[in-house]
């Protein structure tokens, strides 16, 4: 009975790596790429996005005109890099809507804060503002829009599916592994993949459970259909604030001293609020992901602080998902660590594929040796 269960683990485990295995393939490559986003973008187009210092910047209010003039219709903007050094160019995500389900609308804009000039613009699925944009979006949409960002949900359980059946099925191997006393056999290529295949799954599988879980939780917006509805609905002219944005935006600091801005969030539709997040001196960045500074960006009203020591329980554990799936929490070690486990699902992936392939000829190979002993006698 056992064997019995464990061949239909080992099948699952085999077939779900199979079908999803270049997907995965391409998350992880991606996944390892983002680690380093904010730090990449910069270095990469230093050229074209770094700025020379005249005096102060301009205020937000000036820059927000700047960008709701070029682009009419946005359901908001978010100022990604508050923390921006004075030679860094202010860096602006974009929130669109061209009502089609099979393109995800987002866009950046950089602009010189000193002078108000556009640096860069465009969408993030076509490399008019870098490719780095275009992975990030790639990696949550497969630039597939709403139907893209649910296959990467459901390709983030098929991982977790193949996972768990390894699980079972190498479980006489983990101790060995986390022991060392498991060295990979040259002997030919099928030892040195099976070998790998084990080393590395075991070594990468507590991380990639969490990466590949919370992937999928921040993807389940995709499977709701108001999300789906909404994104077939134009989007309005924008209505501008009220109020001054710097003068909110100088409020927030003043309300939390201790407060280090990373996200701030500009409405364009009345609906939406004006918003600073970031992280307290006090605390470790993953569990920093709700922090919140609110107003009502049409009458100046103060909306209230968000902590994560406020939270509720759950609401505590899952605002820890977005950091542990970035690897933005622990510094430069992290990050790394980050980068090398991105690679795992690759390799497991090929050295899953070429024992399936050995297996799968030797059987072949077998059956037209029993055929052929059949036809001689």
């Amino acid at each position: 009975m056992i064997k019995n269960v464990s061949r239909v683990l080992f099948r699952l485990h085999s077939w779900f790596g199979l079908i999803t295995g270049v997907f995965l393939l391409l998350l992880g490559l991606s996944g390892s790429i983002l680690v380093f986003m904010e730090e990449l973008d910069p270095i990469i187009y230093r050229h074209s996005l770094t700025v020379k210092p005249t005096g102060a910047p301009l205020p937000i209010d000036s820059l927000y005109r700047i960008i709701t003039a070029e682009y009419p219709n946005l359901d908001g903007i978010a100022w990604l890099n508050p923390e921006a050094t004075p030679e860094q160019s202010y860096h602006f995500r974009l929130y669109m809507n061209d009502t089609r389900l099979i393109s995800y609308d987002l866009g950046a804009i950089n602009l010189n804060q000193y002078t108000g000039q556009i640096l860069r613009k465009g969408r993030s699925d076509d490399l008019e503002v870098g490719w780095i944009e275009w992975i990030f979006q790639f990696h949550f949409s497969f630039h597939l829009g709403m139907p893209g960002a649910a296959l990467t949900a459901i390709f983030g359980l098929t991982m977790l599916v193949s996972i768990l059946t390894g699980l079972v099925v190498y479980r006489k191997f983990i101790w060995k592994v986390l022991a060392f006393k498991v060295k990979i056999n040259r002997k030919n290529w099928r030892t040195i993949s099976s070998d790998l295949h084990r080393i590395v799954g075991v070594w990468s599988l507590a991380l990639n459970v969490i990466v590949f879980f919370t992937g999928f939780w921040m993807n389940l917006f995709a499977f709701e259909k108001k999300t789906w509805d909404n994104e077939i609905v134009p989007t309005p002219a924008n209505t501008l604030a009220n109020v001054s944005l710097q003068s909110l935006y100088q409020q927030a600091l003043e309300k939390a001293p201790n407060f280090t801005p990373n996200y701030v969030y500009l409405p364009t539709q009345p609906h939406r609020k004006f918003n600073v997040r970031g992280y307290y001196k006090d605390e470790n960045r993953l569990f920093s992901s709700r922090n919140a500074i609110v107003f009502d960006a049409y009458t100046g009203q103060f909306v209230g602080i968000t902590r994560y020591a406020d939270l509720s329980t759950w609401e505590k554990i899952e605002a820890t998902f977005h950091p542990l799936h970035v690897g933005n929490f622990g510094g430069i070690f992290v990050k790394i660590l980050y980068v090398i486990l991105g690679l795992t699902p690759g390799v497991l992936s090929v050295t899953g594929f070429l024992l399936w392939w050995r297996r799968n000829r030797k059987k072949t190979n077998i059956h037209k040796q029993t055929n052929q002993t059949t036809f001689a006698q």
